[in-house]
């Protein structure tokens, strides 16, 4: 096992966001905290339970959508939904560097060549595994230019069918127009075909830092009673069974949440500018999302425990298919295609590109 890091402490404010995008992250059909001294030196194992979680101090308190408000309770900082989960260092760690150099395909992209057509690819890396609740995380260095969505998600693999079957998503996003701030979201929309539109929660979070700087701990944590998202291991928003938003029967977003998911990280441009700046013809390409390690519990219902199922370390060369396949649809402005997913140096990369024809 390798690349265990004990994260930084930060604490976000809440911010509802006005804007809704009813079809964040189209998915078409494809393949912390305190540390006892008897863990603190050696990595996480397969089957290790994290125990209980407390109550968070925010009594999940998320100002409905399309309302904003500046008094949104926030956690007090250490505080995690997971209850202070370890990210022990084991001695033969080796944590990736944030100035590690890749390189490219393509150079940078600085100004057009009105001879030429573009074409943009993307990346999805697409989880095999099917989770009902859980935990789920990701140390990951994060990518941003405007236009583009550098994300980690839950999603049930048949909610882009729409019609009869139901749509059931949680995100965790950075949006190419502010690398500084992050979004937070559930989607959920009814299996009823008369209904067109989804029901969203976005609340855009303040970061302390540059998410496309230096590598950070996110998790999403997914229980029959809530849903958490956590930065650096600091719980930063809690929803609750009871929550209403909208009139459909989707209004209890966590209760709606009764499809398996898969956990899903991707790089693309939006077409909708207003969510994530104005896209710029690819100026700038190419970037990218790189992931250290990921790490996925399983949840005990009984005992209300969180209990590791699975580390991936990207130590290979290749991802690995017992847990991941590579998207190759068209999102919104890209094309996801395989390659544009390279494990090396101990990292998954997630690479925004472009070809000039």
């Amino acid at each position: 096992m390798k690349k265990i890091f004990l994260p930084m402490v930060a604490v976000a404010l809440l911010v509802a966001c006005s804007d809704s995008n009813p079809d964040v992250n189209f998915v078409a059909p494809g393949p912390t905290g305190a540390v006892s001294s008897s863990s603190a030196d050696a990595p996480l194992s397969s089957g290790e339970v994290v125990p209980p979680s407390p109550e968070s101090s925010s009594e999940a308190v998320v100002p409905p959508v399309g309302e904003s408000s500046g008094s949104v309770d926030v956690p007090p900082a250490g505080l995690s939904s997971s209850s202070a989960i370890a990210d022990p260092l084991s001695s033969s760690a080796t944590v990736p560097s944030p100035n590690t150099q890749f390189t490219y395909k393509v150079p940078t992209l600085t100004e057009l060549d009105p001879t030429k057509a573009y074409t943009f690819y993307g990346a999805e890396l697409t989880g095999v595994d099917q989770f009902k609740y859980g935990r789920f995380e990701a140390r990951m260095k994060m990518a941003a230019i405007s236009g583009s969505v550098s994300s980690m998600f839950l999603n049930y693999d048949n909610s882009w069918m729409k019609e009869y079957e139901p749509w059931n998503e949680i995100d965790i996003e950075i949006l190419g127009k502010d690398s500084n701030k992050w979004q937070s979201n559930i989607i959920t929309r009814e299996a009823e075909p008369s209904i067109k539109k989804n029901t969203s929660s976005e609340v855009v979070h303040p970061f302390a830092f540059d998410a496309t700087k230096e590598f950070h701990l996110y998790a999403i944590v997914w229980t029959p009673e809530y849903v958490a998202w956590e930065i650096d291991s600091v719980e930063v928003r809690r929803d609750t069974l009871g929550m209403s938003r909208g009139t459909h029967a989707d209004a209890d977003q966590v209760k709606f949440l009764t499809e398996k998911e898969s956990l899903r990280f991707n790089l693309w441009v939006s077409k909708t500018p207003s969510w994530t700046g104005k896209w710029d013809n690819g100026i700038g390409l190419p970037i990218e999302q790189q992931i250290d390690y990921v790490r996925a519990y399983a949840y005990d219902e009984a005992t209300k425990t969180f209990t590791l199922s699975w580390q991936d370390d990207f130590d290979g060369e290749d991802i690995d298919p017992k847990h991941w396949s590579a998207g190759d649809w068209e999102m919104e402005r890209v094309m996801y295609r395989q390659s544009n997913i390279v494990v090396e140096q101990g990292v998954c990369r997630l690479i925004l590109d472009y070809e000039a024809n």
